[in-house]
């Protein structure tokens, strides 16, 4: 296969899109995009300068997503004196496989000179993922102990370093995974609260008719720079940039539930290219609308966790519950 562009050597064939692309080409289209994604979601505050530039946050792995994120972001605004990027990594204690993406991480931001964070479930949370996989006092899977305990070192982590965003490595896949579910299981709730926590842009931009996602000064806005770019196209990229990169799989994985609808969308992508990006489409159109409608009657009464004073609809967060469970076992 030739390159479309330019008749070198190709090295991807985007089924969705038709085109053949080089190598040289294929890094500069995953670049576009996330540079068109940062444009059109308007992650650059008009109020951001260098004497009061912003705090990004980025949530690093050192899986591939988040890898080729930090790199991206770094390329793009290592010389911007509006945006100060801090690295931040979470180590769950899960021997075997969480230290070696410790060590990617540790690699990839002292190449690149990033401030990089280490916060731990042993220091913070007096436990292990490996122990609480083991016990299991609430009868989940672990992803599910381990979903709460990212959101809430994540959340309360880049309160801590002041950030003005937190940016996490969620591809295309991700995204599209997520709104079949949100649609499978009727939640417009949760569609509302999806625009708003991630999809919709900070404010207008020129060109772009869609509304600004609301504020909630409860949690730091998050932002999805490589929504809009495949899962295998980041594989792609982060080999052929030669990062430091750790594969394995996390060995407690378990969301049976998602797993069913990432098989479909392969399916139904191999057999109709382009599926992802027209979920996507669609989706974000119909989660802006359902925001609008659901943005003031969807919104609970909270008060501050006992235990860590985190928002909560009662006495104990979430958080606090599953620790107290895991503890007592």
């Amino acid at each position: 296969m030739e390159c479309d562009k330019c008749g070198e050597p190709a090295v991807l064939h985007a089924e969705y899109s038709g085109l053949h692309l080089c190598e040289d080409h294929f890094i500069r289209s995953v670049e576009k995009r996330v540079r068109r994604r940062i444009r059109e979601d308007a992650l650059v505050s008009s109020e951001a300068t260098p004497e009061d530039p912003e705090t990004w946050v980025i949530g690093l792995s050192g899986g591939k997503d988040s890898v080729v994120l930090t790199r991206l972001l770094y390329e793009t605004f290592a010389n911007d004196p509006r945006i100060e990027l801090l690295a931040l990594t979470i180590h769950e204690g899960i021997e075997g496989y969480r230290d070696a993406s410790v060590d990617a991480c540790i690699e990839l931001t002292e190449n690149m000179e990033i401030r990089h964070e280490i916060v731990a479930y042993e220091e913070e949370f007096d436990l292990r993922m490996d122990e609480v996989a083991e016990t299991d006092p609430e009868n989940m899977a672990p992803c599910a102990y381990c979903g709460v305990f990212r959101r809430d070192i994540l959340t309360r982590y880049a309160k801590e370093y002041g950030a003005d965003k937190l940016l996490t490595g969620h591809n295309l896949d991700d995204e599209a995974q997520t709104a079949l579910m949100n649609v499978l299981e009727g939640d417009v709730t949760q569609i509302a609260k999806h625009f708003d926590a991630s999809l919709g842009p900070f404010e207008e931009t020129s060109g772009d008719d869609r509304q600004p996602r609301t504020e909630n000064e409860t949690f730091v806005p998050r932002a999805k720079p490589l929504r809009d770019v495949p899962e295998k196209e980041i594989a792609l990229f982060a080999h052929l940039e030669d990062l430091p990169v750790h594969m394995a799989e996390c060995p407690h994985a378990s969301e049976a539930y998602r797993g069913e609808i990432q098989q479909l969308l392969l399916e139904l992508e191999e057999n109709h290219p382009g599926t992802r990006h027209s979920i996507m489409a669609g989706y974000e159109d119909l989660a802006e609308i359902a925001a609008e409608q659901y943005r003031q009657d969807s919104l609970p009464d909270t008060t501050d966790c006992e235990r860590c004073g985190a928002a909560t609809t009662n006495r104990l967060c979430r958080k606090c519950q599953l620790v107290e469970s895991i503890h007592a076992a």
